[in-house]
């Protein structure tokens, strides 16, 4: 087995790639994180920042984030109480990273994509 074979294998092994691909798969978790990269947000910010979210929503991705240690949730004590979402330093890697490279990727491929999912689209509606 060559040193290559052996790495994927431990990735699919314990589950490690599965994860990983998992932050994507979650169709607002690459969304937040974007729109945390610049700085720290508050929910109405985030809301604002993102558009076409809604507030339940928004909560489950913030709370699986947090779960996965991709975003950190600063609670001040002020009247009104205020909270502040913001990237860890692991969300800032994930998003500065691969969220970054498959940003590039889209740009550059994303018209063939679309054009590859409506030629697909056409050919599954037109009969025989």
């Amino acid at each position: 087995m060559s040193d290559r074979e052996a790495h994927c294998y431990e990735l699919i092994a314990d589950c490690r790639l599965r994860a990983a691909i998992d932050l994507f798969a979650h169709t607002w978790d690459p969304v937040v994180l974007a729109a945390l990269r610049s700085r720290p947000r508050r929910r109405r910010e985030l809301r604002t920042a993102i558009g076409g979210i809604s507030d339940k929503i928004l909560t489950e991705t913030l709370h699986r984030l947090l779960a996965n240690g991709l975003v950190d949730r600063q609670a001040y004590a002020a009247a009104p109480p205020r909270v502040d979402y913001s990237l860890t330093d692991l969300g800032e890697s994930l998003v500065d990273g691969p969220l970054e490279a498959l940003g590039r990727w889209i740009l550059e491929h994303g018209d063939e994509l679309s054009d590859a999912q409506e030629r697909t689209l056409r050919m599954q509606s037109t009969p025989g």
